[in-house]
């Protein structure tokens, strides 16, 4: 399954490296400035360049014919730049299918428009981009469901797993983005504020962790109402790339798209067993019940409770951050699936007996659902469903 980064990435963590490829406000109002003349406008990915002309495919989903002129004024800018201060002029063939292009000209006929400026992004440059990005987000970023909101204070309470919390503190410097209600993709999400925020929200934040860890200072919040579906396989269409899944949360079955942009994972037995030695103990439920704990568990190490801790992803036996866990986690098609297979997945919120569209797939998790609430479980997933677009681990 491909891993490469995608300019549409959704939730997944957040993915907000996309916004490295949408054009400033800035840089577009100095180009407004300078072709005064120019009364449209396309952004979007270079699929061909032919001759005098680009085909982009613009972030909106159509194509877009490009035809520039002898007076076309094209420059190369890099990713992050507010203005064109430091852009370099290039030629026609220097512009590659893949780069990422700001066009300003007249609208023509069929969809075309002729270019009187087109500002380039380069591919390269936007890859090595979105992985600072994406690093940054590992290091600075945290995820999880939302408890409360007080927009007076700018103060959100998030649960990032079970027994923990954060506190997330905003300014008026805090740039909010939201997902569309139908989508899971980063290019549909649009700005925000702290008021769309509400209870029961998947929430992603970057910014600085406060010493004790307890609270981030939030530079960007990207928050989306999403559903969490836990339950059983019931079929497998691989033809419609749709699974029907009795949920558990809901008691009513559930039919699931899977797109190209669904990251699915499968979790090892072995390490399916320590996920749950956590949720029990989280719940107070110890060992009891004779389940086999994460030292005996199949092709487990015998290790105590902190190394078990750190093979789950935690920090000297702490609590396992499970969206490490996830990452390190084989990908799987929807051809891997069987009928009976648990799953817990992340899907557009949908309207209640329609289809849904999987964000984040999550199979071999039986041990998990039965040592947790089945909501507690599912909740797991509320960091991973946003690491899929901010992270680039897409499939």
């Amino acid at each position: 399954m491909n891993t490469h980064y995608k300019l549409t990435l959704p939730i997944s963590f957040l993915l907000l490296s996309a916004l490295l490829v949408a054009f400033p406000c800035a840089m577009e109002a100095q180009e407004a400035q300078s072709n005064a003349s120019a009364t449209a406008r396309a952004i979007g990915t270079v699929t061909t360049v032919s001759g005098n002309s680009i085909t982009l495919k613009t972030d909106s989903g159509t194509e877009t014919k490009v035809n520039v002129q002898d007076s076309t004024r094209i420059v190369k800018t890099a990713p992050g730049q507010k203005d064109l201060k430091s852009a370099s002029p290039i030629r026609l063939q220097d512009v590659q299918a893949g780069d990422r292009a700001l066009v300003r000209g007249k609208a023509g006929e069929n969809n075309s428009l002729d270019a009187a400026s087109i500002i380039v992004m380069k591919q390269g440059d936007v890859a090595s981009r979105q992985q600072q990005e994406m690093q940054d987000w590992q290091r600075h970023g945290a995820g999880g469901i939302v408890r409360s909101v007080d927009a007076v204070s700018g103060s959100i309470s998030v649960s990032t797993s079970p027994g923990q919390t954060l506190t997330v503190q905003t300014s008026p410097n805090t740039q909010f983005l939201r997902y569309a209600p139908d989508s899971v993709k980063f290019s549909d999400a649009r700005k925000s504020s702290i008021a769309e925020i509400k209870a029961g929200d998947q929430l992603r934040v970057r910014g600085t962790r406060s010493a004790d860890g307890q609270q981030v200072t939030a530079e960007e919040v990207i928050s989306g109402s999403f559903r969490n579906i836990a339950g059983m396989v019931n079929s497998i269409d691989a033809a419609t790339n749709t699974v029907t899944v009795m949920d558990l949360i809901s008691k009513k079955p559930a039919t699931v798209k899977i797109t190209p942009e669904t990251q699915m994972r499968k979790i090892p037995p072995a390490m399916a067993q320590r996920i749950a030695f956590f949720l029990k103990r989280s719940s107070g439920q110890g060992n009891s019940g004779g389940e086999a704990s994460p030292r005996s568990a199949p092709g487990a190490q015998s290790e105590g409770h902190a190394g078990a801790g750190a093979a789950a992803g935690g920090q000297g036996g702490g609590a396992p951050d499970f969206q490490q866990v996830i990452r390190r986690m084989p990908s799987a098609t929807i051809t891997d699936l069987q009928k009976g297979d648990a799953v817990m997945i992340v899907t557009t919120a949908g309207s209640p007996g329609q289809e849904v569209t999987a964000l984040t797939l999550i199979s071999g998790v039986e041990p998990i659902l039965t040592a947790a609430p089945t909501q507690t479980s599912a909740n797991l997933l509320s960091g991973w469903s946003m690491g899929g677009g901010g992270e680039g681990e897409n499939q």
